[in-house]
């Protein structure tokens, strides 16, 4: 399994819930006629603070960790060059720019390691 995580930011003036409200009914859209065939998961994890009172809580450095998950290498890259073509691209941008902070967008690779914490 390889993963790629993408952290999303609001566009400035966007309520947290219009953002959540228009990812979820509109976004996700785009992302799931691309990734179809290709994905395993598409999920997006919207950020909340632990506690309002702790000083900074309530800067976050982003609104959504975005994930997809691909069974393997190959079928990531094929999903990565469908989304690099020029239709793809003009769909995407094109919704980005309504709903995300574009300069913040940051994708990354996932190397995962994991506790057994059953054992401990």
């Amino acid at each position: 399994m390889i993963k790629v995580v993408t952290l999303l930011t609001r566009k400035p003036g966007m309520t947290r819930q219009a953002f959540i409200d228009y990812y979820e009914s509109q976004h996700r859209l785009i992302g799931e006629k691309y990734l179809g065939g290709y994905a395993v998961k598409y999920q997006r994890r919207y950020l909340r603070p632990i506690a309002d009172d702790v000083e900074g809580a309530t800067e976050l450095p982003c609104d959504v960790l975005m994930e997809i998950w691909f069974p393997d290498r190959d079928t990531m890259d094929k999903a990565m060059a469908l989304l690099a073509t020029e239709d793809a691209q003009a769909e995407i941008v094109a919704d980005e720019e309504r709903v995300f902070d574009r300069a913040l967008i940051r994708s990354f690779v996932v190397e995962e390691y994991e506790s057994d914490m059953a054992a401990l």
